[in-house]
């Protein structure tokens, strides 16, 4: 399709009276947005934050799609109270749906529709709001924000404060960011964060922006602490040169009380607007992707002889593993052109002496790991299951530690432009989860990412920490990974459709 047919937009949903699925509190709403692949095939392309205890939610997390004009997409937003920490959406309540296409979404710019139930009933009087907004600006606005002295609204404690930036359109304001809560603190210091420019002002400096501050409150009624409007345009030329400061005013408090004045400061020590290069620009820029892969061999998966076993080769010539090595692999080899990937296995017994590796080459050849092309990680993957011993334990650690090394090596070479892409594919729970971490952590400072596809039946509860969408990844010792680079995707959720088309799109 023509770059002229094609646009990238951005959805921002929001819901009222949704059902009430909770006996003691209100519901803890999710949105879920999924796109049809072909006849009743759905896709999830993504999901929001979670909002507890909440029948009103203005969801924070956006969605990016690309709008093809001519192509017929069409998307469903489905809405589920949260009642655990399951990835599995069948384990939440089901609160109310509506589809239609990208198309009418666009179209209308903010639509308003009742939700249904699976039974096409009406889900109440619960309704949903997506409002689109074409993307044509690729600066973000880096943040570092904190606040002195703001109000204490818990009797027995602190406030736990969050601060919310809204953006003003021609239907109103609409919430374009929510920072984390920091418990107790009534000077709290928030995370570093960056706003895209367009979600915060539409590319325009000079546009309105509105800042409320609130004392989080785990039933859903947040206390109000304060407020205050600026312009981007004043954020970044007063931070050039020294922090900006805001009152944050509670006006109904400044109408009670004559001696009010003010609920705290607001303070911004960084408000930086910078380009933030796509994907394309770094290949267009020359970057090379090095693709590696890292095979679980461990004994959970079963003995490979027999059809029961995660690595027993069907009759015509697949399984599990073999289709995720070649559906990620397809989307990669094209950006690296020499066309040779290293595949490593781990967690089985390798001779001569039937020792236990975590970061053996699955061509048995440790001076030259490389395989050529997909069809030669296959063939050495085919060639390496009657050579070895699945064993344990799952280690994770070792081989992301190995990649990391190169990635390492790679920044050094200042005329170099290197990334590096580890694919993990894994059957179940991970053995070292504080060591794997760490390296994780570390490996965030780095040329590289790491996908991890979970074949089989297992609990996959693990990885969703790893993947880091909902909460920031930590060591044990609570030092932040500086990005989320940890993609997981259960491949039971994909193996009937176009796996590479529905997964790695999101993580590119």
């Amino acid at each position: 399709m023509s770059g002229q047919c094609v646009a990238r937009v951005e959805l921002t949903v929001s819901c009222e009276n949704l059902l009430d699925k909770d006996v003691f509190s209100k519901s803890d709403p999710m949105c879920v947005l999924l796109m049809n692949i072909s006849g009743s095939q759905w896709s999830e392309v993504g999901r929001t934050e979670m909002v507890l205890n909440c029948l009103n939610p203005k969801f924070a997390k956006k969605f990016l799609l690309d709008y093809y004009f001519e192509v017929v997409q069409k998307v469903k937003f489905e809405l589920y109270d949260i009642d655990n920490s399951s990835a599995d959406l069948s384990k939440h309540d089901f609160l109310g749906e509506f589809e239609c296409t990208l198309g009418q979404i666009v179209s209308s710019r903010k639509l308003t529709h009742p939700l249904v139930l699976k039974n096409n009933k009406p889900a109440g009087k619960g309704a949903i709001t997506i409002f689109a907004e074409e993307i044509n600006d690729n600066r973000v606005v880096n943040f570092e924000v904190e606040a002195r002295k703001l109000d204490k609204k818990d009797f027995f404690g602190k406030s736990d404060p969050f601060l919310e930036f809204y953006r003003q359109t021609e239907s109103g304001w609409h919430l374009a960011h929510r920072t984390e809560v920091v418990k107790r603190n009534l000077n709290p210091h928030w995370r570093p964060f960056r706003i895209p420019l367009q979600s915060l002002c539409g590319g325009d400096v000079e546009k309105p922006i509105k800042v409320e501050c609130y004392d989080f409150d785990f039933d859903g009624s947040h206390d109000f602490i304060g407020m205050f409007e600026t312009t981007l345009a004043h954020l970044t030329e007063a931070s050039r040169t020294a922090h900006v400061e805001f009152e944050c005013v509670n006006m109904k408090k400044k109408r009670k009380k004559k001696k009010y004045k003010n609920s705290g400061i607001v303070i911004f020590k960084r408000c930086e607007i910078v380009k933030e290069y796509t994907f394309l620009d770094y290949i267009m820029g020359g970057c090379q992707l090095n693709f590696i892969v890292g095979v679980d061999f461990t004994g959970s998966n079963g003995d490979p002889r027999f059809p029961d076993s995660l690595h027993y080769i069907s009759p015509n010539g697949v399984n599990e593993y073999l289709s995720a090595i070649w559906s990620v692999g397809m989307v990669i080899k094209d950006y690296d052109s020499d066309n040779l990937f290293p595949a490593f296995g781990f967690g089985a017994q390798i001779q001569p002496n039937w020792q236990v590796s975590h970061e053996f080459p699955m061509n048995f050849n440790p001076a030259n790991p490389n395989c050529l092309g997909i069809e030669g990680i296959v063939e050495a993957y085919r060639l390496c299951l009657p050579q070895i011993r699945l064993y344990g334990p799952t280690n994770f650690s070792p081989i992301i530690n190995h990649v990391a090394r190169l990635a390492h090596q790679a920044a050094n070479q200042k005329s170099a432009s290197e990334y590096f892409v580890l694919l993990i594919i894994t059957d179940g729970v991970i053995t070292d989860m504080d060591q794997t971490r760490c390296a994780i952590v570390n490996a965030a400072r780095l040329p590289m990412s790491i996908i991890i596809v979970g074949v089989g039946k297992a609990d996959f509860e693990a990885m969703e920490v790893l993947d880091g969408d909902d909460c920031r990844l930590t060591t044990p010792n609570g030092e932040p990974a500086a990005r989320d680079i940890v993609q997981f995707v259960p491949f039971r959720n994909f193996k009937d459709v176009s796996f590479h088309n529905c997964s790695f799109k999101i993580f590119f």
